[in-house]
Parts: structure tokens; sequence; C-alpha cells
């Protein structure tokens, strides 16, 4: 199923990609056909087509809220200067980082890092874990976790 949801992630950041490529909302392009051709590509690959569909329709839905979770995070780089495909995934990241919240923060963080190093640019990942966690470690539900005992120095 993880990998089966990977791939879900990967249609759709593509789709949301292809979506803000074509011009969006500025250009009326209409995402639901992008969506159902590229679920189509996968369909024998994916069971939980509906995972696909959330993701897309949750960040379309969320994507002023989402944008502005992004901006104080990224201060160096607004919005429309971020890479599209970048851009898709930290949508992607923070949907299921602070909407959805169906997965654990880490795998939220670890798969569009994944995403990234995939699809984006050299510095990509590193960018994507920088701002995710940001917005993690900003947020109401950020749990640190336990940093080990400190180990004694050994004398030599």
């Amino acid at each position: 199923m993880a990998s089966n949801r990977h791939l879900g992630r990967i249609v759709a950041m593509q789709t949301l990609y292809e979506f803000d490529f074509r011009g969006g909302e500025t250009e009326h392009v209409e995402i639901a056909p992008i969506l159902e051709r590229n679920l189509g590509e996968f369909r024998s690959s994916i069971d939980d087509t509906a995972f696909v569909e959330d993701v897309v329709a949750g960040v379309r839905s969320n994507q002023d809220t989402i944008d502005g979770v992004i901006t104080p995070a990224a201060p160096e780089w607004p919005i429309d200067q971020i890479a599209k495909i970048d851009k898709a995934v930290l949508r992607i990241g923070v949907y299921e980082l602070v909407i959805k919240r169906d997965v654990p923060p880490k795998v939220a963080i670890n798969e569009a890092v994944e995403l990234a190093k995939t699809f984006g640019g050299e510095n990509s990942s590193k960018f994507v874990n920088g701002v995710l966690g940001t917005i993690y470690r900003n947020s109401d539900f950020y749990e640190p976790e336990e940093e080990p005992a400190s180990q004694p120095k050994q004398s030599s």
C-alpha cells in the first residue's frame, strides 16, 4: 500500500504540475481532464484512485491556505518564484502535513523529499525538506523527538 500511495503522490504531483504549467486558473485550464488522463495511465498500478483525487482536490481547494503556510517558511522565495515542480511537491507536502494529517509528519515530509529528489532540480530535496521542516517545527502539533542521552567521554 505504501508504494501504491507513493505512486499516487507522483500522479497527483504530475497533475498539479501540469495544471500550473498550462496556466492554471489564469488560463481557465480544467484540472479534471488532466487528472483523468494521468490516472488512466496508471490505473492498473493504483488501487486507491480516491487517494489521488483527494490529494489533488485538497490541494486545489486549499491552495491559498497552503501557499500562505509556505510563504513565511520560505521568505527568500516568493511563491511565484518557486520552481513549478517544487511548488507542486510543497503543496502536496503541506496538504498532508498541515491539512489532511492522516499520515505521520515524518511520512509527509519524507514523501515530499523523495518526490523532490526524483523530479526536482539538484537542490530541490534540500529546499523541500527545509521548508516542510520549518512548517512542522512551527506547528501546533510539533512533537520534538527525545534527544539521545549524551555519552560520557572516555578518557584515553
